[in-house]
């Protein structure tokens, strides 16, 4: 039984531990800034909680000692410091975060690290990356990549037609950070929530907009060999344009704490969500002009006698297929590893990655 540090107890830091422990493999070390998201755990079987300080680098460090990996489940402003801590703990490190700046630090620390460094292994950037260079392994010259992903509430019944399923700062964060692309074969910065577009799936209609940091590695991996390439966020219509509002005629842009304030205390949570993710790729095969297209959805599920949101088990799903697919030599054991490098049959071969391989819909296009 292999011993995991998970540094976050929240939502998702939750659910890890609910199915690393559940699988009989793993034992955790929970750690988080608050007693009180502990508290659930104490007493439990194979569970160790400890309250710290996450970014007194002290602290952190004497509690990874002796473990085989560290999962990062904290905020994205705290991933650098997790980062360090696992690094001088010899533990290899998982993360979640969609921060551009924290994943090129992690890289940075990775390069001379005597363990594996895997950022962004969660929804988006993570499993979407796997998706998608799934299907761009079947080109032999590539047009244009598209990823779009979506975590919604199955039932809206705001003026934002949206439910809180994931981290207010992560979601505060990716709209309002500049968005990596590939534009006309040039690698580029976009600004986030433009490039407004819809487009229906079961007859339902979506919009999708630039979001930052859904495409983790891809942009600078298929540089040079892509024509467009962009990530996107879906929401239900007329999301996009109260956000703007919010960010640019309110200024809350400048006053992040102001709006998630506001968000977590007028937007209620839902446990009835689902996840979609598509991704469309068009380049040239055998001489011939073609698209193929994944699409997915996965809904909230029981899990252990508890329901568990859609986000919640893609999400910790990921991370956890990445961690065991680590754990028994799929993965290099050292270095910085891209999502790039995980393939996709053996991530929906995993028990973990397996909550991926459900109500996936085969719309692989013929011709573009």
């Amino acid at each position: 039984m292999r011993k995991v540090a998970v540094v976050g107890a929240g939502k998702i830091g939750s659910t890890v531990v609910d199915l690393l422990v559940g699988s009989g493999s793993y034992s955790v070390i929970l750690i988080d800034q608050s007693g009180e998201a502990l508290a659930e755990f104490a007493g439990r079987e194979r569970v160790e909680t400890a309250a710290l300080a996450i970014d007194n680098p002290d602290q952190i460090e004497g509690a990874l000692a002796g473990c085989f990996a560290v999962v990062n489940c904290a905020p994205y402003h705290l991933t650098i410091a997790v980062a360090r801590a696992a690094k001088v703990a010899d533990a290899h490190y998982l993360d979640l975060t969609e921060d551009v700046a924290s994943s090129r630090v992690v890289r940075d620390l990775s390069a001379d690290a005597a363990t594996a460094f895997i950022p962004q292994c969660g929804l988006a950037p993570g499993f979407i990356t796997i998706a998608a260079w799934d299907l761009i392994k079947h080109f032999d010259q590539l047009h244009d990549v598209r990823l779009r992903v979506g975590a919604l509430p199955r039932y809206p019944s705001n003026a934002l037609n949206y439910n809180l399923t994931w981290s207010t700062d992560g979601v505060i964060n990716e709209y309002c950070e500049p968005c990596e692309a590939i534009v006309n074969g040039k690698l580029r910065e976009t600004p986030a929530m433009e490039e407004r577009e819809e487009f229906a799936l079961d007859g339902v209609t979506y919009e999708a907009f630039n979001t930052s940091g859904g495409l983790g590695t891809l942009c600078h991996t298929l540089d040079g060999q892509v024509r467009n390439l962009n990530y996107k966020t879906i929401r239900y219509p007329g999301h996009a344009a109260i956000i703007k509002a919010l960010l640019n005629d309110l200024n809350l842009r400048n006053r992040r704490d102001v709006l998630k304030d506001i968000l977590e205390n007028s937007v209620p949570a839902t446990m009835q969500d689902v996840v979609i993710v598509f991704v469309t790729v068009s380049g040239m095969k055998k001489g011939h002009l073609m698209q193929e297209t994944y699409v997915n959805k996965v809904f909230a599920q029981e899990i252990g006698g508890e329901v568990k949101s859609a986000i919640q088990i893609t999400t910790a799903g990921a991370i956890c297929a990445v961690l065991d697919m680590l754990a028994d030599g799929a993965l290099p054991a050292k270095g910085f590893i891209r999502q790039e490098d995980i393939p996709l049959h053996a991530f929906l071969a995993n028990r973990f990655g397996r909550y991926y391989a459900q109500e996936v819909l085969p719309l692989r296009a013929a011709a573009e």
